[in-house]
């Protein structure tokens, strides 16, 4: 027992010295997704999920969760009526009049005979008109 005790003293002994440990390289900073440009190309399943999910959200009364995936909807489908006309709602919902109007007439403009078309034209007269444009000073 005395040997093998000696034995192992003599190897712990002649160990070389441990190498200094190097830090692990860094690793490159997480990308802020919000901050990247997002690339929409047609994709009419994903917008109709998109539509879905504001549906969701509508029923729930979260107008601006609703209104952000219906304009994801337009993203995915611009030819999509629905997501302009639901868009029109929910904008209207928070009172944004101005892109209110914008998602309706363009609505009226991807879908003038749909059955909603009358409906959206009085919603139309109805919004407060837009502000006049200004007038520079010279």
């Amino acid at each position: 027992m005395l040997a093998a005790l000696a034995f192992a003293a003599f190897l712990w002994a002649h160990q070389p010295p441990p190498q200094p440990v190097e830090p692990p390289p860094a690793e490159p900073e997480e990308e802020d997704v919000s901050a990247k440009e997002r690339t929409y190309e047609f994709n009419p399943i994903q917008a109709e999920n998109e539509l879905k999910i504001g549906r969701f959200y509508m029923r729930r009364g979260r107008w601006k969760a609703a209104a952000g995936r219906f304009e994801e909807a337009t993203k995915w489908n611009p030819q999509l009526a629905d997501a302009y006309l639901l868009l029109g709602e929910a904008r209207e919902k928070l009172k944004e009049w101005p892109a209110a109007r914008a998602a309706y007439e363009k609505f009226l403009e991807l879908a003038p005979s749909s059955k909603d078309a009358a409906a959206v034209r009085r919603r139309l007269a109805r919004l407060p008109a837009p502000p006049p444009p200004k007038q520079e000073a010279p």
